[in-house]
């Protein structure tokens, strides 16, 4: 009864990181943690909870394709940066130990949420008018290049919370908060895929685990690229907030 009962609970929390995931970001700083209390290690943890991250970005590129809503090119453009940050990120993750992992995480966990609700990347998007092109000056350009590889090198690291940071870094596109959304579950989508290849490769993922989170970040994300969240928003943001300083302290003071 546990066990199924540990599935239910890793479906019910991605159902609400994928809804989250792609209105926003941060979904994972529910998903990791909640791993972790179910037992597993942390790098276990860390590559299991990828699992769920490519069914989820996967649907909802498909999603936000039919909707017609998806700058393709540029997406490819930022994605390649990012992908050689994942690399390295992901390589730095299979070095530290379970206890520095969790100290790591709980840490960005606070510090970004914190920084999110500062610069409010969503807000600042939503403001944004509709445009068709990407016809970015060279020294932004620069600066997004080099913006995605870092957040690749977090991505490929702890995954967790990238979203927020994808976002900030498309305000500099002049793309609305959609088409921003779009971009952001197809940059994760790809260079999860490649860092979840190097935790595969040593080991280190549940599929059980990820696959019941998955289920249910399917659903969420299909949810969050549909509505885009207008009405409750920011009960929403709340809520995820408490959570998340909750888990960065229990990580923190242990079981």
């Amino acid at each position: 009864m546990e066990g199924i009962v540990e599935y239910a609970l890793l479906t019910g929390v991605g159902l609400i990181a994928g809804f989250v995931n792609v209105i926003a970001g941060g979904g994972s700083f529910l998903t990791l943690p909640t791993l972790i209390f179910t037992g597993l290690p942390a790098t276990l943890a860390n590559g299991t909870n990828r699992v769920g991250l490519i069914f989820q970005n996967f649907f909802a590129v498909l999603r936000f394709k039919k909707l017609k809503v998806f700058p393709l090119k540029f997406a490819i453009l930022v994605t390649i940066p990012a992908v050689f940050g994942s690399i390295l990120g992901a390589h730095w993750a299979l070095q530290v130990s379970d206890v520095l992992f969790k100290n790591i995480l709980a840490f960005f966990m606070v510090a970004i949420t914190l920084i999110s609700l500062y610069l409010k990347p969503t807000e600042r998007l939503k403001k944004k008018p509709h445009v068709e092109n990407d016809n970015i000056p060279t020294k932004k350009w620069a600066l997004i290049i080099i913006s995605f590889f870092l957040i690749g090198i977090y991505g490929g690291f702890v995954q967790a919370g990238v979203g927020f940071l994808i976002l900030s870094a498309l305000s500099l596109s002049g793309y609305d908060l959609i088409r921003s959304n779009a971009i952001k579950v197809f940059v994760v989508l790809i260079f999860t895929i490649i860092a979840f290849s190097m935790f595969l490769m040593k080991g280190q993922v549940d599929f059980p685990k990820g696959l019941a989170l998955a289920a249910g970040m399917i659903v969420g994300g299909q949810l969050g690229a549909v509505i885009q969240v207008k009405k409750g928003n920011k009960f929403i943001r709340n809520f995820v907030t408490v959570a998340i300083i909750f888990f960065a302290i229990k990580l923190l003071i242990g079981k």
